[in-house]
């Protein structure tokens, strides 16, 4: 049986979305391969939040590579937690890096990054890159598959 870091309060259970992220709970469990170098992707490719200003939707194509240290993030805890940013205001930059802060404060990774590849509102797109450092030695990182935008080609 795999150890429970935290209280598992979504998976198996009905969830119902958080008003916000700082109110989103994350969960996460024992690394079954503690002692092994890889790494996790997670894609959301659907994500909004609002433009803090205009509140108008914002949407993000988000890559989320980790090396897990002692601990994973549950799936479905991170899919209601990106969730919980729909209506949320924040800049790009804010949201981008926020969530790779909360990961690494929260899980304490070996090595994490996130891109979050920001569609167009205004003619002009923002992509924007966090990473924790250089990543392990010997850790393969592919690369996060995200074209840039090129609008209609």
């Amino acid at each position: 049986m795999v150890e429970v870091h935290t209280p598992l309060r979504h998976l198996g259970r009905a969830s119902p979305l958080a008003a916000s992220p700082e109110a989103a709970t994350l969960d996460y469990v024992a690394n079954p391969h503690a002692g092994a170098l890889y790494l996790v992707r997670f894609a959301a490719p659907e994500f909004t939040s609002l433009c803090p200003v205009t509140g108008q939707p914002d949407f993000a194509h988000l890559v989320i590579d980790y090396a897990p240290g002692a601990t994973i993030v549950e799936s479905k805890s991170l899919k209601l937690f990106l969730a919980s940013f729909r209506n949320h205001a924040g800049f790009h930059e804010a949201v981008t890096v926020g969530i790779g802060q909360r990961l690494v404060r929260e899980m304490a990774p070996r090595w994490l990054r996130i891109g979050g590849y920001w569609y167009p509102r205004g003619g002009m797109p923002i992509d924007v890159f966090w990473q924790t450092g250089a990543p392990p030695v010997g850790l393969w990182v592919p690369d996060q598959g995200v074209a840039a935008y090129r609008g209609r080609g």
